[in-house]
């Protein structure tokens, strides 16, 4: 498990990384390449998002309570159980977020 609380990961590059119950509170990944990441249950109240490369990514059951996603890119993003109160939704493409969660069934 990941201890990254606050972290500066500005523009990190972490496609497909393997973060599951990370403790990811108030981090900085502005601007960070996550496509294909496993943020199974990880703790992401509080971080910066913004203009964040999400595709594609687990966030199935993740705290993401407070985060900014100004601008992120949630095509095909994986939302399910994962708690959402107060996000920064701003400039995310609507239908990036409809089409985000749907079961593979």
């Amino acid at each position: 498990r990941a201890q990254l609380q606050g972290a500066n990961l500005l523009a990190a590059q972490l496609q497909g990384a393997d973060l599951s119950v990370a403790e990811l509170q108030g981090a900085n990944l502005w601007t960070a390449q996550l496509q294909g990441a496993d943020l199974l249950v990880a703790q992401l109240q509080g971080a910066d998002l913004r203009e964040t490369q999400l595709q594609g990514t687990n966030l199935w059951g993740a705290q993401l309570q407070g985060t900014n996603l100004w601008g992120a890119q949630l095509q095909g993003a994986k939302f399910s159980s994962a708690q959402l109160e107060y996000l920064e939704l701003t400039e995310v493409q609507r239908a990036s977020i409809i089409v985000a969660d749907r079961p593979d069934w």
